[in-house]
């Protein structure tokens, strides 16, 4: 089984046909029936070329007197596993990085390009310097290529958080996040499965956010774990748990969550209700209402209700309730970690998207009765879909009022107390944003 290979055609789906790496990946590994160090280092592969894309491009760029645009897809695919495998994976030995990536061109029916990759990788062995990064006095350009992400997001975040926040975040890009998994209380208790799991092997550890999360590592397969298909647990990052600990549903209350797939967040609503109440689920896609039905099955969920319904739609109408979950749409800038590949969308910073968002705000703020609480929230970090949204629905909406947030979290930004602004180099969280309001009047 040539790993290699297998790396560079998921690439090639995720450069091409806009595949997601994580999905690519899974089904590569399924599909290959690939044992843990081979699946290991193909994983290694992929995000690597995916998280240091722009690095790996730029020392390309030092070497090659062709420039960026004109090399051939392919070939740079080629170049990017060979560049990767030569600065930044120890294990690999040079001579294997370079002819391995040469017979990977053959491989693939680019034999005119082996000679300019054998040439460009040997070139960087007996570099004694192997590559510069820009100027430092240029900020933006020397955050971007020193972390390979794209300057208009490195613009944004050091205008919005600072230099030093913006760090801390572009460090917590590479790498693999941690795993969060929320426990079933509907079955199980925290103590209960941290045993069960380890005695599988994985170790698990209660999360000092919540008594009922816990973290995971070693765990293979999550999926194929009994305690997993028992529905004992469900994987939810920490920051969608504290989400729904902010609109802190009860039992017997109605809530609706009106983005709501793949419906983590009203799996986890259904616990703090003890089962008792009404959780309706809207998406606009019906299979993934099914999904959500599958899931709620297996974890013994009887309280949600899905329906197929756009969130924007103003004619669309729906019963009060006294919790309402708006967690629109977003740019996805807070889960970069989880989803790579997604930094370096043309319109990763649309600026009509902010509209949508608010849009949805507003149309189902409608719903919340008085005295009963809204929550709004994204996973992404930037102010245009955060702050300014939340702060402009106050100024909007006089029969609403904040909401104080206490999340066990302390805010690293100056924000009101109903805003929390969460970052990924905290090591426990998403970048995630949420903003809590309380009905107050009738319009």
């Amino acid at each position: 089984m040539n790993i290699r290979n297998l790396a560079f055609k998921i690439l090639l789906s995720v450069e091409r046909d806009s595949a997601y790496s994580a999905l690519a990946l899974n089904h590569c590994i399924k599909e290959n029936k690939l044992n843990s160090v081979d699946s290991s280092f193909l994983s290694a592969l992929v995000y690597g070329c995916i998280e240091r894309q722009i690095t790996l491009d730029y020392i390309i760029q030092q070497y090659s007197k062709i420039p960026l645009k004109k090399i051939d897809l392919k070939t740079k695919l080629i170049l990017r596993l060979g560049i990767l495998q030569l600065l930044f994976m120890d294990k690999v030995p040079d001579s294997a990085a370079v002819n391995e990536s040469v017979k990977l061109a053959h491989k693939n029916k680019l034999s005119r390009s082996t000679g300019f990759i054998n040439g460009i990788l040997r070139s960087i062995t007996r570099a004694e310097v192997k590559y510069t990064l820009p100027n430092e006095k240029n900020r933006v350009e020397y955050l971007s290529v020193k972390y390979s992400c794209p300057e208009e997001i490195v613009r944004l975040w050091s205008e919005s958080y600072g230099e030093e926040i913006t760090r801390e975040i572009l460090s917590s890009l590479s790498g693999r996040p941690q795993l969060t998994a929320r426990v079933n209380t509907l079955k199980t208790n925290t103590s209960q499965l941290i045993n069960e799991l380890e005695a599988l092997g994985v170790k698990a550890r209660q999360s000092r956010l919540d008594k009922n999360a816990v973290t995971l590592s070693n765990t293979g397969s999550v999926e194929s774990l009994k305690p997993f298909k028992e529905g004992k647990l469900y994987i939810q990052d920490m920051a969608s748990q504290l989400c729904v600990k902010a609109l802190s549903p009860k039992p017997g209350e109605v809530m609706l969550d009106v983005c709501s797939a793949p419906g983590g967040k009203s799996f986890t609503a259904a616990q703090y209700m003890n089962d008792r109440g009404r959780i309706y689920a809207f998406d606009v896609y019906e299979h993934k209402l099914g999904l959500i039905r599958d899931t709620a099955k297996r974890l013994g969920i009887n309280s949600i209700r899905t329906a197929l319904r756009d969130a924007s739609d103003e004619k669309s109408e729906l019963d009060f309730a006294e919790k309402v979950l708006c967690d629109v749409p977003c740019s996805g800038l807070g889960i970069l970690s989880r989803k790579p590949e997604i930094r370096y969308k043309k319109d990763i910073l649309d600026n009509t998207l902010p509209e949508l968002q608010y849009k949805i705000l507003c149309n189902n703020a409608r719903f919340v009765m008085t005295g009963g609480t809204l929550v709004y929230s994204t996973c992404t970090l930037n102010p245009n879909e955060n702050n300014k949204n939340a702060e402009r629905f106050l100024r909007e909406h006089k029969s609403f009022e904040p909401l104080a947030l206490d999340l066990g979290v302390k805010s690293k930004i100056n924000e009101p107390d109903n805003m929390l602004t969460l970052f990924p180099s905290s090591g426990e969280t998403d970048g995630f944003f949420i903003a809590a309001f309380r009905r107050v009047s009738a319009d």
